[in-house]
């Protein structure tokens, strides 16, 4: 069986999706961005992947079975080119209008390109309770069991602590960035702790490394939290604007949920509100309770284990 997978981007949406290796069969073919493309270098034997760029080089095979994540008109014309024997996800109709199919509702729904519009399509998101991989499994007929992210070797560019902290958020959501990192920052430190603000990588193998490298990482929902489940670093997860439910926690990740998340839930403009409603303290309090559940027993405790 040939499969084509269609995501692009975010790159932390990509990391999320590679679950879905585990259980495709045969050969598997993934086109994303270009700067995606180190992360699915070599994670199985039966992966090959293509930037969009050079995607015409994916129309050597036929497909049984085409996988598109993306929800833009352009990559549903791509489609057409391909013409797969079975399609989840988005596609276009010879009107040009983007559609989706029927077994990927349940996560289509939910998008902006939701057939129901995007208010409602934003209730609905509020209110799910399933995560992405289950929604996106069980659109193909499979049932998610924690299968884990798969990742490739990181490149160490030699930054390792206690804590790593992800304050960056990206222009796309502005009210993902707390408000307080620099005061969490100055509160961990007083505590003896070696702590690090994540800086900005021209390879996304240092930046996995820097991740991988910590005892704890704290940040919004981001690529960094997707490299922490990945790598199993326990990590403290901020959430003001995006689902949380969405996220699988892998029994590695604390959940902070904003009490304004309702309000600001899904906005991408910027409210102040939004970045301080989360406190200091509790999550200073996630972060040392991560810390302490994954230290190492001391001498004393395996003496009287």
């Amino acid at each position: 069986m040939n499969v084509l997978i269609l995501k692009l981007g975010a790159t932390g949406d990509v990391v999320r999706t590679t679950p879905l290796l585990h259980w495709l069969n045969g050969s598997v073919t993934w086109i994303t961005a270009a700067k995606n493309c180190v992360l699915l270098e070599g994670l199985t034997d039966n992966l090959r992947h293509f930037s969009w760029e050079t995607r015409a080089r994916a129309l050597d095979i036929s497909y049984d079975l085409a996988i598109n994540l993306e929800d833009t008109l352009e990559v549903a014309l791509f489609l057409n080119s391909v013409a797969p024997a079975e399609i989840f996800g988005a596609y276009a109709e010879s009107s040009g209008r983007l559609c989706y199919s029927d077994n990927s509702k349940d996560w289509f729904d939910l998008s902006i390109i939701s057939r129901h519009g995007k208010l409602k399509a934003d209730k609905l998101k509020l209110g799910n309770r399933k995560t992405y991989q289950e929604l996106i499994f069980k659109g193909l007929g499979f049932e998610f069991a924690g299968e884990t992210y798969l990742l490739p070797e990181s490149i160490d560019a030699g930054l390792a602590g206690d804590v790593a902290i992800a304050a960056d958020s990206g222009h796309v959501w502005p009210m993902k960035k707390w408000a307080y990192y620099d005061e969490l920052k100055e509160r961990l430190e007083d505590q003896g702790l070696t702590v690090n603000v994540l800086p900005k990588r021209s390879s996304l193998l240092e930046h996995l490394a820097d991740v991988s490298n910590h005892r704890c990482l704290v940040g919004g929902d981001s690529l960094p939290m997707h490299f922490a489940l990945g790598t199993r670093i326990p990590c403290v997860t901020l959430f003001t604007c995006t689902s949380p439910w969405e996220i699988y926690d892998y029994a590695v990740q604390k959940k902070i949920v904003s009490p304004l998340l309702e309000e600001f839930f899904y906005k991408r403009g910027y409210d102040e509100r939004a970045t301080t409603a989360i406190t200091v303290d509790e999550v200073f309090e996630a972060v040392m309770a991560q810390l302490e559940a994954s230290a190492p027993p001391t001498a004393r405790q395996k003496a009287t284990a």
